[in-house]
């Protein structure tokens, strides 16, 4: 079966809403919601097919766009590859040409739509924004927290709290602390026991590669309401996490850095290997800055995770 090579796209509207279009009943997955786009013919770029697509679906011309996920995805009848772009500005008014009706959505009330199971991983995507902060190790709560407030002050939206030093009780009161500054302005992303999980019910959860060998093959622990996450090195462990139905990943470390200096380096190149064979938003880490955004999203990540990258210095 030959694998359908179709172009979407996340079009970001006014407050960064998201355009969605619901499929004809007579449709594959017909009568759900979907990002709209199409068939990439054969000698079309994926850019061409989208700016084509959205012209004759939408009216609108595309004026920027950027790679966002590809998502491979196999329905019992069909194969699809879904090339997925982010559209941040386009012209004209966008209606349904084809008389399908539109929905300007929130990102987080995406959840409320049902879209084709290939989607799953583009309404993750279209949640979640482009740098992920890990908090540093060895400071004092009082500077952490600090720090932390402004990053949120910044327009950080996702925030893991570091746990380096194993999971004691000043950690739990630290992710206290921490989900009151995050609360309504930034995802707060927690490690720790996974006994923890119902203690902390606005958090979202980031397993380490030890927790993602041991719990992977008894599935997803949380609910869909909710984030989870996995820290990954290798295609052994991004199978696992696509087994326990993890949300995104960070992938590291993409280039050499000062808190593991002995660990080899992915390198982009393999980076993007891993990441083509992938399907969900993964987030490269290791010796990136937000300067790297573009070569992360030109390899067919997220975006970036980083720890000094993102922390503010006094």
């Amino acid at each position: 079966m030959k694998r359908v090579h179709v172009a979407a796209a996340v079009i970001r509207g006014e407050g960064a809403k998201v355009l969605i279009a619901r499929r004809a009943d007579t449709q594959h997955q017909g009568g759900l919601w979907e990002f709209p786009g199409g068939k990439v013919e054969a000698g079309e770029t994926v850019e061409a097919a989208l700016s084509r697509e959205l012209q004759e679906e939408l009216g609108i011309m595309v004026n920027a766009a950027r790679p966002l996920i590809k998502v491979q995805h196999d329905y019992p009848d069909k194969q699809v590859l879904l090339d997925v772009w982010e559209v941040s500005d386009f012209s004209g008014q966008p209606h349904g040409a084809e008389g399908q009706p539109l929905a300007w959505v929130a990102p987080r009330d995406l959840l409320n739509y049902q879209f084709p199971a290939a989607n799953a991983p583009i309404v993750v995507a279209a949640r979640l924004p482009d740098q992920y902060l890990i908090t540093p190790d060895g400071l004092e709560t009082p500077e952490l927290l600090r720090g932390l407030q402004k990053a949120i002050a910044g327009g950080i939206k996702l925030v893991s709290l570091r746990a380096p030093n194993g999971y004691d009780p000043k950690y739990r009161d630290l992710a206290v602390d921490a989900t009151g500054l995050c609360a309504g302005k930034a995802q707060l992303m927690l490690k720790g026991p996974l006994e923890w999980l119902g203690d902390f019910p606005s958090a979202g959860w980031h397993l380490t590669a030890a927790q993602l060998r041991k719990y992977a093959p008894k599935g997803r622990p949380l609910s869909k309401d909710r984030w989870l996450a996995a820290s990954c090195h290798n295609a052994e462990e991004l199978a696992l996490a696509e087994q326990m139905d993890v949300d995104f990943v960070t992938l590291s470390p993409v280039l050499p850095t000062q808190t593991h200096p002995d660990t080899p380096p992915l390198g982009w190149e393999e980076a993007q290997q891993l990441i083509a064979n992938f399907s969900k938003p993964v987030f490269l880490l290791g010796g990136l800055s937000a300067d790297d955004r573009q070569q992360a999203w030109s390899i067919g990540a997220q975006g970036v995770a980083g720890i000094r990258a993102f922390w503010p210095q006094d």
